[in-house]
């Protein structure tokens, strides 16, 4: 299984990286998680029929900025999406005219499933939960090649953030706040307690993403992020766009 970082940014773009968005190839599928700014790059490394999935944790715009460029793709599986409830009046409402082509004109069939307490068909093993955020907010867990990947994005502490992360093989987290920030009204993770969240859920790896663009200026600062992580876990690591690993 690879895993690309094709953005590592949250908020907006700057010269450390595009917005949120990972992508997973595995032995029968695509999965992209997130679709902020670097969803463009997508293209470079989708080269075969296998479906694509993408999950969608929320709707701010820095996760879904990137829908913006599904005009480029011209994928003959088409993209399956799920997300929120409220994902279809999303497309309805802004991946449409007067702000971009609508999805009934992309060269790539797009299809939306809303995600909500009924039960819908997905075709890869994952579970997924709402974290702890301003708005509506889902973390998945997904069981792939006998590995389970983690993913939470945008959560300040919370069960359910504990129960996706518990013995994960990967977990990629939310870094926005710099070591010992924190803030109820606008919850994110901070080196420390996304390394202690890793050591209490007993994973193997953490991946720390989604950095503020306002408080992570420079790549150094992230690697003073990753310096702050290793103190409570060793197997902590930040990581850059187009940066890619091997589980």
């Amino acid at each position: 299984m690879k895993i690309v970082f094709l953005g590592t940014n949250g908020w907006y773009d700057t010269c450390t990286g595009n917005t949120i968005c990972i992508l997973i190839e595995t032995k029968r599928a695509f999965i992209i998680l997130d679709a902020g700014s670097g969803l463009y790059k997508i293209d470079s490394y989708i080269k075969t029929k296998k479906p694509i999935y993408l999950f969608l944790s929320h709707f701010h715009l820095d996760h879904v900025m990137g829908f913006h460029a599904l005009a480029k793709f011209n994928f003959s599986q088409g993209i399956n999406i799920y997300g929120p409830k409220g994902l279809k009046a999303f497309f309805k409402s802004v991946i449409n005219r007067p702000y971009t082509i609508p999805i009934s004109e992309l060269k790539t069939r797009i299809r939306l499933f809303e995600i909500n307490n009924k039960s819908i068909a997905i075709p890869v093993n994952v579970i997924y939960r709402k974290l702890r955020h301003s708005s509506v907010c889902f973390g998945y867990r997904f069981l792939l090649e006998k590995k389970v990947v983690s993913y939470c994005a945008d959560t300040g502490l919370c069960r359910n953030l504990f129960l996706l992360a518990k013995n994960a093989d990967l977990l990629i987290a939310d870094c926005a706040f710099k070591a010992g920030q924190e803030n109820d009204k606008w919850p994110h993770l901070n080196p420390r307690n996304a390394a202690k969240l890793a050591m209490d859920s007993q994973v193997k790896q953490l991946a720390l993403v989604h950095f503020d663009a306002s408080l992570y200026l420079t790549l150094k600062d992230r690697k003073d992020a990753e310096i702050q992580a290793r103190r409570i876990f060793r197997q902590a690591f930040i990581y850059r766009d187009n940066q890619g690993i091997m589980l």
